[in-house]
């Protein structure tokens, strides 16, 4: 009862457009009065909940990623992933797919990462022939299997809720984004013969060449992660501070198109969105120890312990929840609301907490791009000029394509846990 007096207050404070993190927070405190609970469960949950290490990577991936999109490195990427792929048939639709991935290694940030996509490529895309309709399903579903590839904050935050390594999680994220990918891309490829999309560039390896060494600069930055974390050279944490060191070498170096004053504006936004992302875990700790009161996780388990013989039924029903939290709340929130009941119940299944959280980042990943309401879906549509209407039929052939990606994951744990166990981060 006091859940539902909860939720039905979280949800009147979010129609009346309240910000998320400030509904939960409130909604939090109205259970606690609610339910005749001390007050101290208040303080010392949202300590509880604000207090890990991990979370100091994510203002310096931030301004790292915001540091690079104003140096202009999107355009030195797109440059080079269609030099890679722009020779086949509907090639500049697959260098959509190819430089999101790319892209997602450096930004670190969904919004900024469709922003910068949608405003590089939208023109080239429509000058070659593309409908508008094509051209944004190409940068929501490339920019969605994008969740996977670290730095994400989404991933520093389910690794602090789930308490699992970051360093493992980031790891496991690149070869299952790669598998999503090419689903996306096996897609354009049908697409572009049905559609007659055009080629793009000729074959060429000096092109190849002289493009990779433009986007040379931002592409050491994948190569240090990785290397950097399969070495055991640092944590998630110093990880953050070496790519944010880099990015402001690389920007008074090698750009210089970036003034202090502009630097200092992008740590004063980093730094922002990092109090928002701890102040949203603090409160939603409130939520988490009202419904473990409440008997939540328990309830639950008893509804899913029909499953608990088949794993990956469970993980897909869990991922299809997921999906939607994501596209109502968005990722942060549908995180740390929904993960810390279901968590349990995938541990006491056998699931191993790596092959989870990528198969629950996934899932946010896609439900950000979902229509009706989809935030990043939404976004994307705004560089195109079109509506849900308008759009939702051509963007389910990328649904399909992103979830039988997603299905693959599930089906295939090894596909995440290959790169960690290598690492010999995860038995």
């Amino acid at each position: 009862m006091i859940l539902l007096l909860v939720a039905a207050i979280f949800v009147v404070l979010i129609v009346l457009s309240m910000p998320i993190v400030f509904a939960l927070g409130i909604a939090g405190v109205a259970g606690l009065l609610i339910g005749g609970y001390d007050m101290q469960v208040l303080s010392s949950s949202m300590v509880s909940g604000s207090q890990s290490w991990v979370l100091l990577a994510i203002p310096a991936f931030v301004f790292a990623g915001g540091l690079m999109e104003k140096c202009g490195m999107s355009h030195a990427l797109v440059d080079f992933a269609r030099a890679l792929v722009g020779w086949v048939k509907g090639g500049l639709g697959m260098a959509v797919i190819v430089v999101a991935y790319f892209f997602s290694d450096i930004c670190g940030s969904k919004m900024a990462e469709v922003s910068a996509l949608g405003s590089t490529l939208m023109p080239p895309l429509t000058k070659a022939g593309y409908k508008r309709e094509d051209s944004a399903s190409l940068i929501a579903a490339g920019t969605a299997m994008g969740m996977l590839v670290p730095p994400a904050i989404f991933m520093i935050v389910i690794a602090q809720v789930t308490n699992t390594s970051a360093v493992a999680l980031f790891l496991a994220g690149f070869v299952p984004a790669a598998v999503i990918m090419l689903c996306l891309m096996v897609l354009v490829w049908f697409r572009a013969r049905k559609f007659d999309w055009p080629v793009d560039t000729r074959p060429s390896l000096p092109l190849i060449l002289a493009t990779a060494r433009r986007a040379a600069v931002p592409l050491v930055i994948p190569v240090v992660i990785l290397g950097g974390f399969f070495l055991g050279v640092f944590t998630a944490t110093e990880a953050g501070a070496v790519v944010a060191g880099y990015a402001f070498i690389a920007a008074i170096v090698y750009y210089r198109n970036v003034s202090f004053r502009e630097m200092g504006k992008l740590a004063y936004e980093s730094a922002i969105l990092t109090a928002a992302v701890v102040f949203l875990l603090a409160v939603a700790s409130v939520f988490q120890y009202l419904m473990g009161v409440s008997g939540v996780p328990k309830l639950l388990a008893e509804v899913l312990g029909p499953l608990k013989d088949m794993p990956w039924l469970f993980l897909l029903c869990t991922a299809l929840i997921t999906m939607m939290f994501g596209m109502v709340l968005e990722g942060l929130p549908a995180a740390v609301v929904l993960i810390p009941v279901v968590f349990p119940i995938a541990e006491a299944m056998g699931i191993d907490p790596i092959h989870f959280n990528i198969v629950t980042t996934a899932s946010v990943g896609i439900g950000l791009f979902l229509p009706p309401m989809g935030v990043g879906l939404l976004m994307a549509l705004r560089f195109a000029n079109l509506s849900v209407g308008q759009h939702w039929r051509a963007y389910l052939p990328y649904i399909a394509a992103l979830l039988v990606g997603l299905l693959l994951i599930i089906l295939f744990p090894q596909l995440s846990l290959f790169l960690p166990r290598s690492a010999g981060l995860i038995k």
